[in-house]
């Protein structure tokens, strides 16, 4: 199969979930990028943010846009402002979570893609994370 550019403008309709206290905007998913990537937009509320966490399957990528978010991988403590970028290779440990007084916005991608499907699944049910996360290779500490 050929891959197609693909383009998504702001005003385009996205699947939206809500999870960790979250929104994420999928930017996009490993259909539109061959099961290269999955990148999304997050908007973290002040004190929101996920549990910590691991991942076996993905790299991750943030780039912080707007607001102050505190990232710890590895026990690290990172307070990251705008034009932050932070790499997180799978199997480290890291969460992140906005300490500041307004909404953070940054851009997280995962190479390679589908755990977007484990984003989905959690959104509708919330109350199995801990399952789903597993069989997507993800493990909450």
């Amino acid at each position: 199969m050929t891959q197609r550019a693909y383009a998504l403008h702001p005003r385009d309709p996205a699947t939206v979930i809500h999870g960790a206290g979250d929104d994420y905007r999928y930017l996009a998913t490993g259909e539109q990028t061959g099961g290269s990537y999955f990148a999304l937009e997050a908007t973290v509320p002040p004190g929101a943010g996920p549990p910590p966490h691991v991942q076996t399957r993905e790299e991750e990528g943030f780039y912080v846009i707007e607001g102050t978010v505190t990232f710890w991988p590895d026990g690290e403590e990172i307070v990251a402002g705008p034009g932050t970028f932070l790499h997180v290779p799978r199997g480290v440990v890291h969460h992140f979570r906005n300490d500041g007084d307004v909404p953070a916005r940054m851009l997280i991608w995962f190479a390679p893609a589908g755990i977007e499907e484990m984003f989905s699944a959690m959104a509708a049910n919330p109350e199995r994370y801990l399952e789903i996360g597993a069989e997507y290779g993800v493990s909450f500490t």
